[in-house]
């Protein structure tokens, strides 16, 4: 299929549906569910959400990234954790569960690290998580049930001697 698509606008979508008899509208959302994977998901989230086996999924892909089940070198890779996060945004997951995971992989990581020689570019991947786990949790007003984890994260920075110590503290900041 060749060519531009034209876009609807938010109005013009409006007036149309407005136009629609109620099983008219049924039929085009129940053709939307069928048709196309992503609005499945959606509608199978918001009716039966099943939060907490979620995260337990992403979790698990978190954990396997640095210590791998099936197979014998890790991927340590963070966008990983960032699709999921994405992804659970996008869904409207609580954002104390998506908290969770965003400590989840940098506790994760610094396990990881805790024994390994890691490359630079681990270090500075993970002070940009902390940064986006603590801005996230500032601006969802989550500080006091993340407080401590947080804390707890940038001491085992500072003990394990992690690169961008800057850019961690400057995180850090931004819950005074």
């Amino acid at each position: 299929m060749k060519g531009k698509f034209i876009s609807m606008g938010k109005r013009a979508l409006q007036n149309y549906l407005g136009g629609l008899k109620k099983k008219e509208l049924e039929e085009q959302l129940l053709d939307l569910y069928l048709r196309f994977p992503i609005v499945k998901e959606y509608y199978d989230f918001v009716f039966n959400p099943k939060e907490d086996k979620l995260v337990q999924e992403a979790k698990t892909k978190i954990s396997n990234e640095y210590f791998p089940l099936k197979r014998r070198r890790p991927k340590a890779r963070r966008s990983i954790a960032q699709k999921y996060i994405k992804y659970f945004n996008k869904l409207g997951v609580e954002p104390h569960l998506i908290a969770d995971v965003m400590l989840y992989n940098l506790e994760v990581a610094q396990t990881f690290s805790s024994n390994r020689n890691v490359p630079i570019a681990f270090y500075k991947s993970m002070s940009n998580s902390f940064a986006e786990a603590v801005q996230f949790i500032v601006v969802n007003e989550l500080m006091y049930d993340f407080k401590n984890r947080i804390i707890k994260v940038y001491k085992t920075t500072q003990e394990q001697n992690w690169q961008f110590e800057e850019e961690f503290s400057r995180a850090l900041d931004l819950l005074d």
